[in-house]
């Protein structure tokens, strides 16, 4: 979320204030019918789409025309981009921008557009479907090398600029259809949910924060506050993020436990994902707060720290170690990482690997969640020059245990904390503690790794995998 103190942002608010011109809190209004000429825009735009002169791809697609820390480039090509509106400035909490995302619900990506114009919502309102015409914008970042991808319509210093006001009416299409947002569940905030409306369950403001407002009078630009989430032994904690121009700055966090929802961001200086609200109406915490798990009731009975095996070995302690595609495989390896100096772990890369793509597998010996009473899972990640590469954390209960089922067996995806591509090179990230009792019969938890070509050939390590349950 990047917010700065201009001084036109300030005189629009106090007016609004003032005269009461501005719509009320809670008051999204969707925007009046589109005019014929803005019609008649979208419409041309469709026909070249379905005549074959533009491309129509998706956010993913566009994304992986750019690598974070580059400098933003030209759009060149007669491409354009369909998104749902997801995020909204109405409250300030979100200033000449606004995100959109791939799908209404269960959206797998989204992308910042960057415009000089105030009140967006009052045009792009949340759940707005529009269209992109993107060739003369730029792709980039609006913050060198914070991870956020973003459209804009020009350069300075590498980093992509906003579309002027004038401009944008001729890149930027509504579409009469506006669809309800709905909220994501996660577990945890990613790097791959950056501009997606998410919700957190089970989360609560530390009681010592409780009644203070979002936003501490002494800072000049955003406070950031601690939320906690109830993660079996101890706390998974993130940042909920918001504006000193925000409408609900003076509001005070709340007691209880329950649900927030908002768009996942970064910091100015992209070192940390943040939550950033649209408004305070998608703050529920109306329950009763939580209770850890007390760990002295639980036994640990699979562990493997990856010790006791050589170096460079590929077969190891019954894991089953699966090339899906490329020639990469996990390997054990001792870590020169300061923070686990000397530590055997079990690593994979695509670094050098020549292939297009490289897809490995690394999955535990099976246990009985049946036998076993409410377990949990813990281990540690870490990665360098992670390159657009991915690890997946997943779960199965109808694999047989056979290299060649591997594909065919369903897998889940697991909310534990992998570490994230703007991690710090050699930061150890602990996965909180996973949650299994959702899960019954035979199981069996994998990591999975998706690298390869020329820009996706980072390195992840695991350590200290352990299986908990209660005795």
């Amino acid at each position: 979320m990047k917010t700065r103190p201009i001084k036109n942002h300030l005189i629009v608010t106090l007016i609004c204030v003032a005269i009461l011109s501005c719509v009320q809190d809670n008051d999204f209004s969707v925007p009046n019918s589109l005019g014929d000429e803005e019609n008649k825009n979208l419409k041309t735009l469709l026909d070249r789409v379905d005549a074959g002169h533009v491309q129509l791809v998706t956010i993913k697609q566009l994304k992986a025309q750019f690598n974070s820390g580059e400098e933003a480039r030209l759009i060149t090509s007669e491409i354009a981009v369909k998104g749902f509106v997801s995020s909204s400035d109405f409250t300030g909490n979100f200033y000449k921008e606004f995100f959109i995302q791939d799908a209404a619900e269960n959206a797998t990506d989204a992308i910042k557009i960057s415009l000089n114009q105030v009140d967006s919502y009052t045009k792009f309102n949340k759940g707005r479907e529009l269209y992109v015409s993107l060739k003369g914008l730029y792709l980039g970042e609006s913050n060198s090398g914070d991870g956020v991808h973003a459209i804009g319509g020009n350069v300075t210093d590498g980093e992509v600029v906003a579309l002027t006001a004038n401009a944008y009416p001729s890149y930027i299409f509504r579409s009469e259809n506006t669809e309800i947002i709905v909220p994501k569940p996660v577990s945890i905030l990613t790097s791959s949910a950056i501009g997606i409306f998410v919700t957190l369950d089970n989360v609560e403001f530390p009681a010592s924060s409780v009644g203070q407002s979002y936003v501490d009078p002494n800072d000049d630009f955003d406070t950031q506050k601690i939320v906690q989430r109830c993660s079996g032994f101890s706390y998974y904690n993130f940042i909920l993020e918001t504006s000193t121009f925000s409408s609900f700055k003076n509001e005070v966090l709340t007691d209880g436990n329950g649900s927030i929802s908002g768009i996942v961001s970064k910091t100015f200086n992209g070192s940390e994902l943040v939550l950033a609200l649209n408004t305070t109406a998608d703050v529920d915490l109306s329950g009763t707060r939580c209770s850890l798990v007390d760990i002295n009731e639980f036994s640990v009975v699979f562990e493997d720290d990856f010790e006791t095996y050589s170096n460079n070995a590929a077969v190891f302690g019954g894991w089953t170690n699966y090339k899906e595609a490329g020639s990469r495989a996990w390997q054990i390896k001792t870590t020169a990482d300061s923070q686990n100096l000397d530590s055997k772990t079990v690593r994979i890369s695509a670094y050098s690997s020549g292939d297009s793509s490289n897809i490995a597998w690394l999955i535990t010996p099976s246990f009985d969640l049946d036998a076993e009473r409410d377990a949990y899972i813990n281990f540690q990640s870490s990665n360098s020059f992670s390159d657009n590469s991915d690890l997946e954390l997943l779960i199965s209960t109808d694999w047989d245990g056979t290299e060649a089922d591997v594909l065919l067996a369903s897998w889940t995806a697991l909310p534990g904390i992998i570490v994230s591509d703007s991690t710090s090179f050699e930061m150890w990230i602990d996965s909180s503690d996973v949650d299994l009792s959702a899960y019954a019969g035979t199981a069996y938890v994998a990591f999975r790794y998706t690298g390869g070509g020329t820009n996706h050939t980072g390195t992840f390590e695991i350590d200290n995998f352990k299986v908990y349950t209660q005795n």
